[in-house]
């Protein structure tokens, strides 16, 4: 490995559905650019139950999860999507963390996206707009839930070739013109 690739790291990014609802996607990205860092992936969704509660695992007992999950599942909100985004680069956890702010937007830094932008609801839902991996660990369980090998332009972490069968979506042949 060389002194590059051993100093690149890469982090996860969620801009969740407040954030998309309240289109603020431009104004976050523009701040996250800041950072310096290479965006290596990216994709809007929908994000499921299985992914949600897979996401906030370490949280399953909290009393909170079900208002977590229902909140990046987008149910608080008219648009019902997560906008994810690998960004790779040194220092790419901290420089993340420390531009996004405190995970409560009343104790982020008031020049941090959260502290710009996050509020909590009178229902106590903390609606912070923007998720960043807390460490590098985290990272690489967080990329491996969120994106396929092939989604993300670097090879991250090992992979494997495997023999697959399934059936897939794909675009129609028939010809559709639009005037």
């Amino acid at each position: 490995m060389t002194n590059e690739s051993e100093s690149r790291e890469q982090t996860l990014v969620l801009i969740k559905p407040d954030g998309l609802s309240k289109s603020l996607t431009g104004n976050i990205l523009t701040r996250l650019s800041e950072t310096k860092l290479e965006i290596a992936a990216a994709k809007c969704l929908h994000v499921s139950r299985e992914l949600a509660e897979a996401h906030y695992f370490a949280l399953r007992a909290k009393p909170f999860f079900e208002e977590l999950i229902s909140y990046i599942q987008g149910e608080y909100h008219s648009r019902k999507k997560v906008m994810a985004l690998v960004y790779v680069g040194s220092g790419a956890v901290s420089k993340l963390r420390q531009v996004c702010g405190s995970t409560n937007p009343e104790e982020a830094d008031s020049v941090s996206i959260r502290g710009q932008y996050g509020r909590i609801t009178t229902k106590g839902v903390y609606e912070n707009v923007i998720h960043s991996s807390s460490s590098l660990d985290e990272a690489e369980r967080e990329i491996k839930l969120w994106f396929e090998p092939d989604e993300i332009i670097y090879d991250l972490y090992p992979t494997e070739i495997i023999q697959v069968t399934a059936k897939k979506r794909v675009w129609s042949k028939k010809a559709t013109v639009s005037k």
